[in-house]
């Protein structure tokens, strides 16, 4: 087979990154020259001005390059831009957004991880796209940029070139797939193992965010009944019988979900039977028939629709993305 072409990939930092969304990415990127055995990609880090940057955390990194050499060297092959706490003052500097609208129709990748998405949209990259951000700013993206249809749960989406991620973490989880597209899944498994990581790491945002959220947002009058809830979802729960546990009126206890957990019982219990069945998807049940009667999703038709509606893809493109080992569909799956 011809030798793989060398790729350029440039990172934007500026003060106050996140570190991790700047190391994560470069080092699934440096593992694959390893693996490989050969320089597959040419990394650069890139600023306002070459020379050092403090991270949020403290740790100094050393750009490369400013935007006048990276436009020097020609377009790179992928660009991704770290998010962290001083994206939002970035913004409203155009500095970095300059660069981003003169360098985006030459690259053929772009990215950002985490809250790095907020400066793609500024430069207004990402309108009329799909997107995701670090699920504690995702509300906020959506209200400021309207014309970004954005994915709360989703660790990181591709819409037509344009690639974003969750928070920190999630943006290996992005690099890994770019591998993987570049290279095949043999080398991008095999960094996955070097790094000691999933391939496909399996779940959304969700189950790091919002379930557990709710749980530590539950005051002492609630928690018992949350606790119930999670231990059983599937049971024959309704608003009577859960009011009934906590010697209230269902009148009151809609009032303490949705003051304590901004929220309904119904739904509450909806997303909690939707993560069970989504782990049981995960785990190898092919029939979606048989999941939503499992957990009292109504039928396979809905339990479509949740899955668009909370996950914003569908069973199948969630089982392919995120399941080790796809299991073999019958009739009723997907």
């Amino acid at each position: 087979m011809p030798p793989s072409p060398l790729r350029r990939v440039a990172i934007v930092a500026y003060p106050d990154c996140q570190v991790l969304d700047v190391s994560g990415p470069w080092q699934v990127f440096a593992s694959a020259n390893q693996m490989a055995n050969r320089l597959l990609y040419d990394l650069s880090l890139v600023a306002r001005a070459a020379g050092m940057i403090k991270t949020n955390g403290g740790l100094t990194l050393c750009a490369d390059l400013d935007w006048q050499g990276l436009e020097a060297q020609g377009a790179p092959d992928t660009l991704l831009v770290a998010g962290g706490s001083g994206v939002f003052y970035q913004c409203r500097q155009r500095f970095h957004v300059d660069g981003l609208r003169r360098m985006a129709p030459h690259v053929r990748r772009l990215g950002a991880i985490c809250s790095g998405a907020f400066l793609l949209a500024e430069a207004g990259l990402l309108n009329g796209r799909k997107a995701t951000t670090h699920w504690r700013h995702c509300t906020d993206l959506a209200r400021h940029y309207p014309d970004i249809e954005v994915l709360p749960d989703a660790l990181y989406v591709e819409d037509r070139g344009c690639f974003t991620s969750a928070g920190v973490t999630a943006g290996i989880d992005l690099a890994l797939s770019l591998v993987e597209t570049d290279h095949g899944t043999e080398l991008a498994s095999r960094v996955a193992r070097e790094l000691v990581m999933f391939l496909h790491r399996p779940g959304g945002q969700s189950q790091f965010s919002e379930v557990l959220l709710h749980q530590q947002r539950a005051g002492p009058r609630l928690r018992p009944l949350i606790e119930e809830l999670h231990a059983a979802p599937g049971n024959d729960h309704d608003i009577h019988s859960m009011a009934e546990r906590l010697a209230i009126t269902p009148r009151h206890l809609s009032r303490l979900f949705r003051r304590q957990l901004d929220t309904s019982p119904g739904e509450y219990l909806t997303q909690l039977r939707l993560e069970a069945a989504r782990s049981d998807l995960l785990g190898g049940e092919p029939s979606l028939e048989r999941l939503a009667s499992r957990w009292r999703l109504g039928g396979a038709e809905q339990l479509r629709r949740l899955f668009q509606r909370h996950y914003g893809v569908s069973p199948s493109v969630y089982r392919a993305r995120f399941a080790a080992h796809p299991p073999h569909t019958d009739s009723s799956a997907l």
